[in-house]
C-alpha cells in the first residue's frame, strides 16, 4: 500500500462496501483534469488516478456518453465537457456561505483597495470560491473562482491546517513532509507557528510570492466545511506591518460573515 496518506484514503474509498466503486472511480477521473492538464489520454488518466487502463477506458467512454467528457479522436484524448461548468455555477449560486460573505468581501476590497478571498480545502490544496482583487499591481496575477493554491505555502492553507481535526491534520502533515522532504524542518516550523497564531490571534500570515503579504482567518461554522477568508496586498513593508494594518478588518469581516449566516439561517 502507498505510504501517501491521501492515496491510501482514495484506495479506502474504492474498497468501502458502502460506496459505489464505479462512481468513485468516475469522480477520480474527473478530478484528474485541471489547468495544465486540460486534455488527457487514457494512459495519463490511469497514471494520475492509479486505476488500470482497462478501467479508465471503460469509464471515460461512459463519461463521454453522459456528456461530462469530450473525446478528441484525432489526439486520442479527453477534455471536460460543458455540463461540468454548469455544475460549478449551480454550486456557487446555491452556496449560502458565498451568498452571505461575497457582498461583505466586495465592500471591504473596494473600501481598502485590497484583495479579499474565500477558499476551502480539497485534499492537499486550497480552492478559491471567490476573490475580489482591487490592487492594480497584483491584479496582473489573476485569481478566479476554482483556482487552486498550495496548502502548505499560503496563509489560506496554513489557517485551514490550524483548525482541522487532529487526525486529518496529522495525515496532511505526513503527506506534506513526503512531498517536501528537503524543506520540511523549516516548513514544519512555519506551519506550527501559523497554528499558534490562529489559536492566539485568530489569523496567520504568509508571504509565498515576492512582495505579496496575505493574512487569513478560518471561518468555522456548524455542520459545514471549514472555510478560510484572506486579505492580501502588494507591499515592501513586511508581514508585521501588514498584520497591524489588515488583521482588524479581516477579523471584523469574519464576524460579519458569521452574523450574516446566522441571520439567514
Amino acid at each position: 500500500m502507498s505510504s501517501n496518506p491521501l492515496k491510501s484514503q482514495r484506495r479506502q474509498h474504492h474498497e468501502d462496501p458502502l460506496l459505489n466503486r464505479s462512481l468513485v472511480r468516475g469522480v477520480e477521473i474527473l478530478r484528474a483534469f485541471r489547468p495544465g492538464a486540460d486534455q488527457l489520454g487514457n494512459g495519463e488518466i490511469a497514471e494520475r488516478t492509479q486505476l488500470s487502463r482497462a478501467t479508465v477506458s471503460r469509464l471515460t467512454q461512459t463519461l463521454v456518453e453522459c456528456g461530462l467528457l469530450e473525446h478528441d479522436r484525432a489526439r486520442r484524448s479527453y477534455r471536460l465537457a460543458t455540463p461540468v461548468l454548469s455544475f460549478a455555477h449551480a454550486m456557487r449560486a446555491g452556496s449560502p456561505v458565498l451568498g452571505a460573505a461575497a457582498p461583505l468581501m466586495r465592500t471591504l476590497a473596494e473600501k481598502l483597495r485590497i484583495n479579499v478571498g474565500l477558499a476551502t480545502a480539497d485534499r492537499d490544496e486550497m480552492v478559491y470560491l471567490e476573490s475580489f482583487r482591487f490592487n492594480r499591481k497584483v491584479a496582473l496575477r489573476s485569481v478566479v473562482a476554482g483556482q487552486r493554491v498550495p496548502m502548505e505555502l499560503t496563509s489560506l492553507g496554513r489557517a485551514y491546517l490550524a483548525v482541522v481535526d487532529p487526525e486529518q491534520r496529522s495525515a496532511l502533515m505526513e503527506h506534506l513532509h513526503e512531498r517536501r522532504p528537503a524543506d520540511w524542518p523549516q516548513l514544519r516550523k512555519a506551519l506550527d507557528a501559523a497554528k499558534h497564531s490562529v489559536e492566539t490571534r485568530g489569523y496567520c500570515a504568509a508571504s509565498w510570492q515576492p512582495e505579496v503579504v496575505a493574512i487569513a482567518a478560518p471561518l468555522v461554522l456548524p455542520d459545514r466545511p471549514i472555510y478560510v477568508l484572506n486579505v492580501s496586498v502588494r507591499t515592501t513593508a513586511g508581514i508585521a506591518a501588514t498584520e497591524a494594518q489588515l488583521s482588524g478588518p479581516l477579523l471584523a469581516l469574519r464576524e460579519q460573515a458569521k452574523a450574516a449566516l446566522w441571520a439567514a439561517a
